[in-house]
């Protein structure tokens, strides 16, 4: 039903909709501007009004980062067993065949060695839209042995995390993972070879409280979120209203939890510099 009708032929009835493609745009959702696919992707998937920073996978991170054709993926088809036989809304080894298929990955982390402007490095992602990014045994024994790789090559380690912490339906297995990665870490530090956190959108749990934040340098992208429990399960837990911007990157960095906040445009310029430091 039209809201008001005109006479004149250059005025259409409010009726009449142009009809956009679907995929070819999308709304921000901290500002709420309407942005062309293509634009957002030449901003590195942030908003080009408010730069609101999207949440993007491993392939993203690949495009943006590294050099053309230079990434070389390890341990692709790794794959989560069902030690507890595991069963919620769903069975464990069902939900893994299912979140495979729909994302086409195998785990939540992707692995593999590449250049950053003709620098080599060992790189790992994490993928959120794999259960929600959670570090599982396999996740775990990814991230050791690209940290074995960085030690190995010499190689600066990067590792860029979005996490909601650890994978329950692995239970104490997943909790071994923390040790798992902070010792290879320490092994990585004897070896003298450099490692740079990047905390992306959110990154929470079991990533924070091991790799997530045990870097040389730890980088946070604007207004990520990153703690171990979220805001609300520390609201509920306490009784009392946190402060303004509680656990976002800003917060973080004000209380000297993180070195530096980084835009994602600027990221791979940031991160050749630090090579650069690292290796002077």
């Amino acid at each position: 039903m039209a809201w008001f009708k005109r006479t004149k032929s250059n005025i259409e009835s409010s009726t009449q909709k142009k009809e956009i493609p679907d995929g070819m745009w999308t709304k921000c959702e901290k500002c709420n501007e309407i942005i062309h696919k293509k634009q957002l992707e030449q901003h590195a998937y942030t908003c080009p009004k408010c730069n609101y920073h999207f949440r993007i996978g491993s392939a993203e991170y690949i495009q943006i980062l590294l050099d053309e054709k230079s990434f070389r993926e390890m341990d692709k088809k790794m794959m989560s067993a069902d030690p507890l036989n595991f069963v919620d809304t769903k069975e464990y080894k069902k939900r893994i065949k299912d979140v495979i298929k729909q994302t086409g990955l195998y785990d939540a982390v992707r692995t593999g060695t590449g250049k950053i402007n003709g620098h080599n490095v060992v790189i790992a992602i994490m993928d959120f839209a794999f259960i929600g990014g959670s570090m599982g045994s396999v996740v775990g024994e990814k991230i050791a042995r690209a940290i074995h790789k960085s030690i190995k090559t010499k190689y600066p380690l990067i590792i860029i995390s979005r996490s909601g912490g650890a994978r329950m339906m692995e239970g104490a297995l997943s909790l071994m993972q923390l040790a798992k990665t902070c010792g290879m870490l320490t092994r990585l530090s004897e070896a003298k070879v450099p490692y740079i956190s990047v905390l992306t959108d959110p990154t929470t749990g079991g990533t924070t409280a091991s790799y997530g934040m045990l870097g040389d340098i730890n980088i946070a992208e604007p207004g990520a979120l990153i703690g171990f429990a979220g805001p609300r399960v520390i609201r509920q837990a306490t009784g009392k209203d946190l402060p303004p911007g509680f656990q976002t990157a800003e917060f973080l960095l004000e209380k000297g939890f993180i070195d530096l906040i980084c835009h994602r445009k600027e990221l791979r310029e940031k991160l050749t510099q630090l090579i650069d430091l690292f290796k002077s």
